[in-house]
């Protein structure tokens, strides 16, 4: 396989009082075509803002961001989100409440032909199980059925790269645990490459094939779920995998 995404030495930061606030710095990792790499760790380590500095939403203070060899974000360069060829599904799905399922997944879509966007649309509803639900509305689905159409809609385009922000917080235990693995499964059939953010380890464990353990700022260890769980590279590391006990998600993660 070869190297689609990598974040080489980046430093994120804000402006706060006249002066930069350092979010993450001397950040890198590599992921290849074809896998789903998880950014792990709790609240206020900097998870979403490098999957932020990723879409475009955040500008890079140092190092830089490639996608497929070419260089999306850098001190002196930032090429802007809708050109970067990567498919974003956010937490709250932001479907369009107006629009009917079939014309939400055709959003992305509105510079294509009409024939394309109409087998496109069908194809995507195929692969979420949905078919029969395209002239619906949003509020007439369930959060499980939504979080799929949103998928659905992200992947549409054929994004070189999605990125997921906490996509099943919203979800009761049974619809999360069960959607984890129907969202790996359609990533997996559509040999898509993806970064999921979570401070849930069962889901990180679930969906992804590496998995990046996330502290103030800092990427403790970026490996595969097997290597993290029994190869943890420092105590920090360890003491945050085994704060829960083994789910049977990371059971069944591990029998994949």
């Amino acid at each position: 396989m070869n190297q689609l995404l990598v974040l080489d030495k980046i430093k994120l930061a804000y402006p706060h009082q006249k002066q930069l606030k350092v979010v993450v710095e001397n950040f890198s990792l590599s992921l290849q075509e074809g896998e789903i790499g998880c950014l792990l760790g709790p609240s206020g380590c900097g998870k979403t803002t490098v999957l932020r500095s990723i879409a475009g939403f955040e500008p890079v203070y140092a190092g830089e961001i490639k996608l497929a060899n070419i260089v999306l974000s850098a001190p002196d360069k930032m090429v802007e989100p809708e050109n970067r060829h990567i498919g974003m599904m956010f937490q709250d799905y932001a479907l369009f409440p107006h629009l009917t399922i079939e014309q939400n997944i055709a959003f992305g879509l509105k510079n294509k032909d009409k024939a394309y966007i109409k087998s496109r649309t069908a194809e995507m509803l195929s692969l979420i199980n949905l078919a029969d639900t395209r002239k619906r509305y949003p509020h007439e689905l369930s959060g499980g059925q939504q979080q799929r159409v949103a998928l659905a809609r992200a992947i549409a385009p054929s994004p070189k790269i999605l990125l997921l922000d906490e996509p099943f917080s919203n979800l009761d235990t049974d619809s999360r645990e069960r959607l984890a693995f129907e969202v790996r499964e359609i990533l997996k059939e559509n040999k898509l490459s993806a970064i999921l953010v979570t401070h849930n380890q069962a889901e990180a464990f679930a969906i992804a094939d590496k998995i990046g353990i996330m502290s103030h700022g800092k990427l403790l260890q970026w490996s595969t779920p097997n290597e993290i769980m029994h190869n943890p590279n420092s105590k920090e590391v360890s003491d945050f995998i085994r704060r829960d006990s083994l789910s049977t998600l990371r059971e069944q993660a591990f029998m994949r």
